[in-house]
């Protein structure tokens, strides 16, 4: 890596959110610490948590927060596992319902160790939320589960109203970001929620290499499976063993980047350096 590349934070991304002291923060903070709930809000280093939390609204993160996966990119623990935890649908949906969210998300780690990878908590999850929320509306932000097609169709059929699973980054650059997961698996993924009733959603990050014409190209292979809301954030480097940034992207860059990919197709597109998978979430429904 260049001395270039290791200066500072550029300006712009000295904008990420502090965390306030306000009332409607800390009570969130004590909820999911009380329910033991895990976020990737928290696990994931999100510079936008200040602004969800005070606003009332998290990413729950469900099936522990320890993934048997290793991405160059993710800040989530890596390792073993612990044994699924059977009363997390209910903490979860209890927790919804004392926020007063109108509109959840959910997402969870990588879960190899299970014979069918975490799909039936994931179900019981969404069930459970919807039962005890009547009228509320869902984003699930879930694992390719292998790209097994009755996995995903339990997902599919448990009926959140958006479905997001992100490619990460551009297809030459995937297998060394992601440690088992493949670009034309996650495709695969995409595809069958699109062909289903519900919206399909995925994201990006930029500053790990890629250029410009491979940022159009993943477009067009989301397009073309049928994606309609699109995400685009600046990579962060969460510790030193994990990747370092290659590169940071202007606003201006991604406000480039916003108005390609609508008029490429894409319903909905959320571009810029502090944007995240779930920011945002409540405008991908419609």
């Amino acid at each position: 890596m260049s001395d270039i590349k290791r200066k500072r934070l550029p300006e712009w991304m000295k904008m990420r959110s502090r965390l306030p002291r306000d009332g409607k923060y800390t009570e969130v903070r004590q909820l999911v610490d009380k329910n033991q709930l895990h976020t990737i809000c928290k696990s994931g280093n999100c510079p936008n948590i200040g602004e969800c939390w005070s606003s009332g609204t998290a990413t729950f993160m469900i099936l522990g927060e320890i993934c048997t996966r290793s991405c160059k990119f993710c800040g989530v623990k890596t390792g073993k596992p612990l044994d699924v935890d059977c009363t997390e649908p209910t903490r979860v949906a209890e927790s919804v319902k004392t926020m007063v969210l109108k509109h959840a998300v959910i997402t969870s780690v990588d879960r190899d160790d299970l014979e069918d990878l975490g799909a039936e908590i994931w179900v019981q999850t969404i069930k459970e939320i919807k039962r005890v929320n009547p009228g509320v509306t869902m984003e699930t932000l879930i694992p390719d589960f292998d790209g097994k097609p009755h996995l995903i169709e339990k997902i599919i059929k448990a009926g959140p109203e958006v479905i997001s699973h992100n490619l990460e980054t551009v297809k030459h650059l995937s297998k060394g970001v992601r440690s088992k997961a493949k670009y034309e698996i996650s495709l695969k993924v995409i595809r069958q929620v699109s062909e289903s009733d519900l919206v399909s959603k995925s994201g990006i990050m930029l500053g790990l290499g890629e250029t410009r014409q491979e940022i159009l190209e993943t477009m067009d292979d989301l397009i073309g499976v049928g994606c309609q809301v699109f995400t685009l954030g600046q990579y962060m480097q969460p510790t030193r063993d994990h990747m370092p940034v290659d590169e940071w992207i202007t606003p201006d860059q991604f406000e480039e980047y916003r108005k390609i990919g609508l008029s490429k197709g894409f319903r909905h597109v959320e571009s810029h350096p502090l944007v995240r998978s779930s920011y945002h979430a409540e405008k991908h429904i419609k």
